[in-house]
């Protein structure tokens, strides 16, 4: 296995981990709330929020299952990264905002603050890495033989009866 392939293995792992356990920790806990941290961010119509809240996190560990058995890697990958980084422009918006609110990433119990900003970054940093490394791992010529076998050389010629 190349180091490419070795990184984008490490890469997809742990950020599917990580996405299987954030989506892991929302369904143990009420639905309710969830839809309190997301509310906290202001940006959802009071009739989405129980919706929202219900669906979010089966859909976050629909795509930690995927991403962990690398099963449409490409496309997983850059679901990630978009998801990722519109909590992460949310967190920052929230933040710049001065609102001192639930991450709402782990579950309840999490202040948005410095601490929890780096962690999501570098993990929408990990998302874009593992896309890219998943485009480009799949556009990879597969090289042809450099051989010929015996007797090739007669197919290519012709010959006159």
């Amino acid at each position: 296995m190349t180091r490419t392939r070795s990184l984008l293995l490490v890469g997809r792992l742990i950020l599917g981990g990580v996405i299987f356990y954030a989506a892991y920790v929302k369904l143990r806990a009420p639905w309710i709330t969830f839809a309190a941290s997301l509310n906290g961010y202001g940006i959802l119509p009071e009739n989405a929020l129980e919706p929202v809240a219900k669906t979010l996190p089966w859909c976050e560990l629909a795509l930690g299952i995927t991403l962990l058995s690398g099963f449409w890697l490409r496309w997983s990958a850059l679901f990630a990264s978009l998801m990722l980084g519109f909590f992460f422009s949310m967190m920052v918006r929230s933040y710049a905002m001065g609102l001192k609110i639930d991450c709402g990433c782990f579950g309840p119990g999490e202040a948005l603050g410095p601490k929890t900003m780096l962690r999501d970054g570098l993990l929408v940093a990990v998302a874009v890495a593992v896309t890219i490394g998943a485009f480009r791992a799949r556009r990879r010529p597969v090289e042809a033989p450099t051989h010929t076998a015996p007797g090739d050389a007669e197919l290519t010629h012709s010959t006159r009866s």
